[in-house]
């Protein structure tokens, strides 16, 4: 069990990643109204991003170390990673995006905390607070009072079954970026450029193939 001041460090944290996690949308819809295909567009920026991390890994001995060490299994832990949360998850959040209004996908993602929840149950052996289911169903309540009654017909509906292969997908990432990120002996910044290596090149790959670049501006790059 954590103590206090390292629970309230990572609740901080978690709240400084949904902020910039929140600002990314609005970059996104920057560049999907730019006519950047979607996935290409994905593909580019976690690639891009990988791209970066790579002195920050190996300009560190300590992470050089994990890195050379990794077993077998662990490959394959981190490479089933990032394709649910690069490949898959990104991918299809950024296809959402194409399709529907930034804040309507948000609320459906919104529903990501509920699945958790009850999944972590079973597969973690995590419950849920009082507090904690509260909160859930205030997310179930909400959620429902603005997508009721819906059509899900034409691009709405493609929008939305991108959008919930979107959550289904942060429920997937949640619960196996959990299980990894408890082993001891493999450090959070190795988990994330390994499995984000993998997660992107496989996503750029599939929207070059499928999409193509498209035209990219100097404002796009940035």
């Amino acid at each position: 069990m954590p103590n206090k001041p390292a629970r309230a460090t990572a609740i901080l944290q978690a709240v400084f990643i949904t902020f910039l996690w929140s600002t990314s949308w609005i970059l996104i819809k920057f560049g999907l109204r730019d006519s950047l295909p979607a996935l290409s567009f994905a593909g580019l920026r976690y690639f891009t991003a990988f791209l970066c991390m790579i002195p920050i890994v190996f300009t560190n001995s300590n992470e050089r170390a994990i890195l050379k060490n990794l077993s077998r299994a662990d490959w394959g832990w981190l490479a089933l990673l990032g394709l649910v949360v690069i490949t898959l998850t990104q991918g299809a959040q950024f296809l959402s995006l194409s399709f529907l209004p930034a804040a309507m996908v948000s609320l459906v993602l919104n529903t990501t905390s509920v699945f958790v929840g009850l999944a972590g149950i079973y597969l973690l052996r995590e419950s849920p607070s009082r507090l904690q289911w509260l909160g859930i169903t205030l997310t179930i309540i909400g959620v429902g009072i603005y997508f009721l009654p819906i059509s899900i017909s034409g691009v709405l509906g493609i929008g939305l079954l991108a959008a919930i292969s979107t959550m289904l997908g942060n429920v997937a990432s949640s619960l196996l970026g959990r299980k990894i990120n408890l082993q001891s002996h493999l450090s959070p910044l190795i988990v994330t450029f390994t499995s984000m290596g993998i997660g992107s090149i496989v996503l750029l790959t599939v929207g070059i193939t499928t999409q193509g670049l498209g035209t990219i501006s100097l404002g796009d790059w940035a």
